[in-house]
């Protein structure tokens, strides 16, 4: 790959003389920014040929597998801009960075970022918001942007400092925004070995926490601030309000760029109160939707189905390529995912069947989607709706990620499902830890769904019984059709006692209770209060 040189990069005046740009990557063309962001797995030919159990490894290769499009080297462009334009009102050989400084210490000892200050400085400082829909790849592509620039930066002239080039953080729940300045401290502490968490998170309140957030994010150079899964803050109206606030301070008064990720859950909150960052349009917000079955989608597939380790090789057809943008409704961790889950498939399978076929086929695609994308079901059915209600409620696809580490593990061991195999698979014991572990698991949810825990062992044991190949998710399907075919009867609720003021003044209970007071039990209670008599005195008489 041919890298501009720093020689061959012609200067510009804004940027020239600034330490904080000097030190930076040169500026990249596009084509540049696409080879940088491109990471595909490594292929020979050759491997196709390998056995069954080794192919496997290579085929798992496709999880880190990020092929860029038009909007990633967008954003990589965009990053670049935003974060060279917040260093330009920021330059230590003007004084500005001295007079941020002084500014942030003035801020300090008035208690307010709202403060006026001796020396007003430029503010040079951009924002944009990057939006989607889960699985779209927002997050891995900023990563993949991040990783292009050195995190930490040592200086020793004109100043001796360290400069912090990027950080990311996620948003804290509830929008805490004392969370998120113990988060931010905690994570420069991390960075480079300082005591900030312990001087300035604690004993401390949270207005002065921001305010010596701010202040640090001076002192460290501070490039850009990136808050991802800001879609946290959803319903959080408080909260959310107040971090939000928070933020766009950051951009007009600190000078400090900020980059929120989102879903597209996060839209309304957004549209409030970051929408006042200054110059908060000026880079444009962007919102990725998944990919149209058009020629960009098909760039894609053709990109992909490459990277095949199936024998026989099976050629891309419009039938798998409708097939594959079906299942996975142009979301490209899906797609990717979906592409190397059927390998997978295909070659277990014919490591117990010898000779046996390895052609990929629009119903196997289907098939593997069904078993393996229950999970996210309900999202692909949203997205083939065009439902914007129902997309919002999905925030991610973690869940379908840690599966998918679960059907890699049990794919690379050796366990292809029994369904296509054709034939029973070896049981495993009931009483094995891995059996003992979804068991406790499958109770747990079904608990939390409502259902009693007797009810909930008797129906995992049963399905259990039925499909002993231990697929949780089979376990689950199959678990969902028999409430749904026959719901457990919900036992009312027992009747709370009355407060034992509310009984009338003759009611045995009075006596009771009175009783407990003095450690008596109900018997000696009443007995005591002459109203049953001792057993012995029935013979007496």
């Amino acid at each position: 790959m041919t890298v501009s040189t720093e020689s061959e990069t012609p200067t510009l005046p804004e940027y020239d003389g600034n330490p904080f740009i000097a030190k930076l990557p040169p500026l990249k063309s596009q084509l540049e920014l696409y080879k940088e962001l491109l990471s595909v797995p490594h292929f020979d030919i050759k491997e196709a040929a390998y056995p069954a159990h080794v192919r496997k490894h290579c085929i798992v290769r496709l999880a880190k597998c990020f092929l860029p499009q038009a909007r990633q080297v967008d954003l990589s462009d965009r990053f670049s801009m935003l974060l060279r334009q917040g260093y330009v009102g920021r330059n230590p050989l003007t004084h500005d960075y001295l007079h941020h400084l002084q500014n942030g210490f003035e801020r300090i000892e008035q208690k307010s970022l709202e403060a006026a200050v001796s020396k007003p400085v430029q503010n040079t400082a951009n924002s944009f918001a990057l939006l989607g829909c889960p699985g779209v790849g927002k997050t891995l592509a900023m990563n993949c942007v991040l990783a292009q620039y050195p995190q930490v930066i040592w200086h020793e002239q004109p100043h001796v400092l360290v400069q912090i080039v990027w950080l990311r953080l996620e948003a804290p729940a509830l929008g805490s925004l004392k969370q998120l300045c113990v988060d931010f401290f905690q994570a420069i502490d991390q960075l480079i070995a300082t005591d900030y968490v312990k001087r300035y998170a604690t004993g401390t309140t949270v207005e002065q926490m921001l305010l010596h957030m701010a202040h640090v994010s001076q002192l460290h150079a501070l490039g850009v601030l990136v808050i991802d899964e800001i879609q946290h803050l959803r319903g959080v109206k408080v909260g959310a309000d107040a971090l939000m606030k928070f933020l766009v301070k950051l951009v007009n008064t600190i000078g400090l760029p900020v980059i929120p990720i989102g879903t597209l859950g996060a839209l309304e909150i957004l549209r409030g109160s970051f929408s006042q960052a200054r110059r908060g349009t000026g880079l444009g917000s962007l919102v990725w939707d998944r990919m149209a079955p058009d020629d960009v989608w098909d760039r894609f597939i053709k990109q992909l189905w490459k990277y095949q380790w199936t024998t026989p090789r099976t050629e891309l057809t419009d039938e798998l390529n409708a097939a594959l943008y079906d299942e996975s409704q142009g979301v490209a961790d899906l797609a990717v995912k979906l592409f190397m889950l059927a390998q997978l498939r295909l070659v277990g399978i014919s490591e117990v069947r010898k000779g046996k076929h390895e052609t990929l086929t629009p119903e196997l695609l289907r098939r593997v989607a069904k078993e393996e994308f229950f999970l996210v079901a309900p999202m692909i059915e949203a997205l083939r709706e065009s439902d914007a209600v129902k997309l919002s409620r999905f925030d991610d696809l973690r869940s379908l990620n840690d599966h998918i580490g679960v059907v890699l593990s049990r794919a690379v061991g050796g366990v292809p499902g029994s369904a296509d195999v054709g034939m029973a698979t070896p049981a495993e014991s009931t009483e094995s830890p891995t059996a003992q572990n979804i068991g406790v698991v499958l109770v747990a949810s079904l608990k939390g769904l409502g259902v009693a825990e007797d009810v909930a062992k008797a129906l995992v044991d049963e399905a259990v019984a039925k499909s002993p190949s231990g697929d949780p998710l089979l376990l689950m399907e199959k678990i969902v059709s028999t409430l749904k075919a026959s719901p457990p009867k919900v036992r009312p609720p027992k009747p709370k006692p009355p407060l034992v003021d509310e009984l009338p003044e003759d009611d045995l209970r009075r006596l009771v209770v009175a009783g407990m007071k003095n450690q008596q039990s109900a018997y000696e209670a009443l007995l005591a209060a002459g109203v049953v008599r001792p057993p012995m005195m029935d013979f007496a008489a």
